[in-house]
């Protein structure tokens, strides 16, 4: 296991370079890099005050006051990043008016301190003129949920935003190092996403330390979420110029957390498992830079009510295999192979190939699932028929066109795709009939 630690090193170092300081006892250099922007901080930290985050909020408010940088700390976000929070997020940020932000927290602070930060750099003027959208829907997040909406606000204003320092705490979303941001409507049960590279953050932290405690649910949700990114792409990556550098990444990514997730349910505070997911997850994350992610994560928008995402989108990726089966027989090869060696799949794959593969495949996923402790079926997990209804309402939904176009066959909800293909997918997923699984 050490030469794929170290080639996951080298990777996120060769990716990120100085930007990115990550492993074991790195949250000192919070300080060094925030103070290079400037010395006036606002510190957005999620369970602020509560006796968990006590161990990372001390050495990250001593790096900063070592560098000289004058901080306020206010309360992070929700899970799943609510519209709630983000407004009062921004709010804080228009009022402060700091020269740097210092995000601490899991995906769902990071990704409201991202989103937060759109709103408070620019006016709902600037809005309406760069995105030719109405008033009221200028005033709000709406008209930048979708890709590179930020960044045509910037480039129409010349406005930058300002400059983030992301420091991660759960190795889950790679949300410290991308250019995403959810966030959730929790009236309609609903996720959107801003895509843009104006959001990623200048720099960022993630001590592995930290989550040596961290809950097991939210280490295991984590690990699943690390591989949807991975697997969603990898599968994405047909024909695409970007493939064989995608099928470096995901080999790794898949590696380590396969690895690492059962042998942090046996011990939690195993430190060779916590760093596997971390570098995993952090691979995840470089993943989703690479490439995007696509139907599991997007039915996983519609289920924040009854399923965290990482667990969601667990469940729904052995079905989306089996469905781009004649697409993705190179990564079926690659991930059965893992699955293989760690026990997950028992029979010989050697020699099988498109479906047959890919049902190979699917069900090894499902059983690494079951090893967990986690359901295999949409029904098991307490979805409903409504639920589904929703998925394929939210998948024409043109704001998230973008999952339908990440697929290794990229779906379109105009010429009836989703109702098509998508519709008996999810049917199977609810189900756990592989058999409903249309052929492509």
């Amino acid at each position: 296991m050490e030469r794929y630690i170290e080639n996951a090193r080298k990777m996120l170092t060769d990716w990120k370079g100085n930007s990115y300081s990550f492993g074991f006892e790195v949250l000192g250099k919070v300080g060094g890099l925030a103070s290079q922007y400037g010395k006036k901080a606002l510190v957005i930290m999620a369970d602020l005050g509560e006796a968990w985050m006590a161990g990372i909020q001390k050495p990250v408010g001593d790096s900063l006051k070592e560098k000289g940088v004058e901080f306020e700390a206010i309360a992070g976000a929700r899970p799943n990043a609510p519209r709630e929070d983000l407004y009062r997020l921004a709010l804080h940020v228009a009022r402060c008016r700091p020269k740097a932000i210092i995000a601490v927290g899991g995906g769902s602070t990071l990704d409201a301190a991202k989103a937060a930060n759109v709103l408070a750099t620019y006016s709902p003027a600037d809005a309406q003129n760069a995105l030719q959208v109405s008033d009221s829907t200028a005033s709000s997040i709406d008209p930048y949920f979708g890709v590179g909406n930020v960044t045509a606000v910037k480039q129409q204003t010349n406005q930058l935003l300002i400059p983030l320092v992301a420091v991660q705490t759960a190795a889950s979303s790679g949300a410290h190092l991308t250019k995403y941001a959810n966030i959730t409507d929790l009236v309609t049960g609903q996720k959107k996403l801003i895509v843009d590279e104006a959001i990623v953050p200048q720099a960022a932290v993630f001590d592995y330390g930290v989550t040596l405690d961290s809950p097991m649910n939210l280490t295991l949700d984590g690990g699943l979420d690390g591989i949807a990114h991975a697997w969603e792409v990898f599968m994405g990556a047909t024909g695409q110029p970007y493939y064989t550098k995608m099928k470096e990444v995901a080999r790794a990514c898949l590696r380590l957390i396969v690895y690492g997730l059962p042998q942090v349910k046996v011990n939690s505070r195993d430190r060779q498992a916590r760093l596997c997911l971390g570098l995993g997850t952090d691979l995840g994350g470089y993943s989703i830079m690479i490439g995007g992610t696509s139907g599991p994560h997007l039915g996983s928008f519609s289920l924040i009510d009854v399923l965290s995402h990482g667990r969601a989108c667990a469940i729904l990726n052995p079905y989306y295999t089996v469905l781009f089966a004649p697409r993705i027989q190179d990564q079926l090869s690659v991930l059965a192979a893992i699955l293989q060696e760690r026990g997950f799949i028992k029979a010989k794959t050697e020699g099988k190939k498109g479906r047959a593969l890919a049902l190979m495949v699917a069900k090894g996923m499902i059983q690494f699932s079951k090893s967990l402790g986690f359901p295999a079926t949409l029904a098991e997990a307490g979805v409903s028929k409504a639920h589904l209804k929703r998925m394929i309402q939210a998948a024409k939904d043109p704001q998230l066109k973008m999952k339908l176009q990440n697929m290794p066959t990229p779906m379109e909800a105009e010429r009836g795709d989703v109702d098509r293909l998508m519709k008996p997918t999810l049917e199977a997923a609810f189900s756990g009939d592989l058999n409903l699984i249309p052929q492509e």
